[in-house]
């Protein structure tokens, strides 16, 4: 896995050897920054679930100005703040070693892209998104993209949420992404 473009174009990024944990794939990684690569400058970024850290490591190198980094597993927040400071992109990170509603409830400014690649047999996406926006984290110009292989069962959840909509969905194999977005009012 390597930061496929951006300032730290190149880096080969670690990754935690575990069955809990998948790697976004970098075919995926690759279309999925295809899709926002005009929307990332200046950004705030959330990589909720974040794992190696290698969706908001992404976005910073290619000009977001702060991400957010969560998982709740310490080998996995380890290996976040190896590969943050192996891209030289410490000091634009925050990183949280906690529950996800723990660390949503820590994050105190609106969020631009918000990344859910939760484990994909937990279902927990509609909860997280229920969560930032109970803290006011998502505006209307935020961009949500959830990772998983449970298509049906999260279009479904996501329907439920009023104030979301889904603006886009694809499927790389077994992976499916699902672009959402605030509605406007």
């Amino acid at each position: 896995m390597r930061v496929i473009s951006g300032i730290s174009r190149g880096t080969k990024l670690k990754t935690i050897e575990s069955d809990t944990t998948r790697p976004t794939l970098d075919r995926v990684k690759e279309s999925l920054f295809n899709i926002l690569q005009d929307k990332i400058k200046n950004t705030v970024v959330l990589d909720l679930f974040a794992g190696s850290g290698a969706l908001g490591i992404e976005a910073l190198s290619r000009g977001a100005t702060k991400a957010y980094f969560c998982d709740k597993n310490p080998i996995a927040v380890k290996v976040i703040k190896e590969n943050l400071s192996k891209t030289r992109l410490e000091e634009k990170a925050i990183v949280f070693n906690k529950d996800y509603i723990e660390a949503i409830r820590k994050i105190n400014e609106p969020l631009s892209i918000v990344f859910l690649d939760p484990p994909y047999k937990l279902d927990l996406s509609a909860k997280a998104i229920n969560e930032l926006l109970k803290n006011n984290l998502i505006t209307k110009d935020s961009i949500i993209i959830i990772e998983t292989d449970e298509i049906n069962r999260d279009v479904e959840e996501v329907r439920n949420i009023e104030e979301i909509e889904i603006v886009d969905t694809r499927k790389y194999g077994r992976a499916n992404l699902l672009l959402l977005k605030r509605k406007r009012k």
